[in-house]
């Protein structure tokens, strides 16, 4: 049985291809046969924006469709909020019979563990945006902004999309990375030597010793019109990290 890992889609309406890769994907792990799927983790910005569950289009409908028939199959399906799509709720993830993971969970597969997270908060050299994160995941903040009309929640996520594109291209590269001390950090929290995560769209495979101990760090690519990225890890096996054509 084979997990199977995936961040940083960031679908919407402007890229079928995309979208369209996605579906292929999802339709392979159906089809899997002797290398049977039996979960699909999706560690956050799966959408470009989420601006509630009650939001609805013919992609996010698909979605829903597309990971439910996933979940009948009998893969289990997770989802991790990342910083695009943070207001991803339980009525979505039921919806497509998948399950919420809080950030910085922790899986066994055989008898390996790895820590799961987004990634950004890892990024904490970058100021600014670490300022935002913390008022966007207040739980007040979410709650008066879900409750605004729709049209004014898709005004918001079109208006930050733009600031947060402008703010980065002024920013210098290694501050949008991790920071590695909160890295050994939260792996020495976790009790674990192996961390993967997305949200930089730097995919690599890092290894590194701290305090004698040997570890490892996996990070997720972002998908395009024609190439997507994934982490396959079967139980008594190392994770490999590949990316692929559609």
């Amino acid at each position: 049985m084979t997990h199977y890992f995936i961040s940083d889609l960031h679908l919407d309406a402007q890229h079928p291809k995309m979208s369209n890769g996605f579906f292929g994907f999802v339709k392979n792990l159906q089809e899997s046969g002797s290398a049977k799927a039996e979960s699909l983790y999706i560690l956050g910005d799966f959408f470009e924006t989420w601006v509630g569950d009650d939001y609805q289009d013919s992609l996010s409908e698909q979605i829903k469709c597309s990971l439910k028939e996933l979940s009948d199959s009998d893969v289990a399906v997770y989802f991790m909020h990342g910083n695009r799509d943070f207001l991803m709720g339980e009525q979505f993830a039921n919806q497509c019979g998948g399950t919420l993971l809080d950030e910085g969970t922790i899986i066994t597969v055989g008898d390996d563990r790895a820590l799961l997270m987004h990634g950004d908060s890892l990024c904490t050299r970058d100021i600014e945006y670490m300022k935002a994160r913390q008022l966007l995941r207040n739980p007040l903040w979410q709650t008066d902004f879900l409750s605004k009309p729709m049209d004014a929640r898709v005004a918001f996520a079109a208006q930050a999309r733009s600031e947060s594109q402008s703010s980065q291209q002024m920013k210098a590269n290694d501050i949008m990375d991790v920071t590695q001390a909160d890295v050994d950090s939260e792996m020495t929290k976790a009790g674990v030597v192996r961390l993967i995560h997305g949200h930089t769209h730097r995919p690599n495979t890092h290894s590194w010793e701290f305090n004698g101990e040997a570890r490892e760090r996996i990070v997720l690519g972002d998908w395009s019109d024609s190439k997507g990225w994934m982490i396959r890890w079967e139980a008594g096996e190392l994770p490999s990290l590949e990316s692929f054509e559609f």
